[in-house]
């Protein structure tokens, strides 16, 4: 039962994300969730404690997509098109 619900979840995250638009909205959270630079704010603790709540929701919509590095670093906000 829990191995279904994952999977449908697992999909949903999927279709909603793996088209044009969907990638436009994972390149505004990649930088705003700070996914590729550190959440660490040495002077103010609870910076900290922000920023690792954002990187913590796009690791869990990372883990669902299942998506490289690299993808990650592709991604691009480009509203042009």
């Amino acid at each position: 039962m829990l191995k279904n619900l994952l999977f449908a979840r697992k999909i949903s995250y999927q279709k909603t994300f793996n088209n044009p638009e969907g990638q436009k909205v994972l390149a505004d959270l990649r930088r705003f969730c700070r996914a590729t630079m550190p959440t660490a704010d040495v002077n103010n603790e609870r910076t900290t404690y922000l920023l690792e709540g954002r990187r913590e929701v796009w690791l869990r919509i990372m883990s669902h997509l299942q998506l490289s590095d690299d993808d990650v670093y592709n991604l691009t906000e480009n509203y042009n098109e």
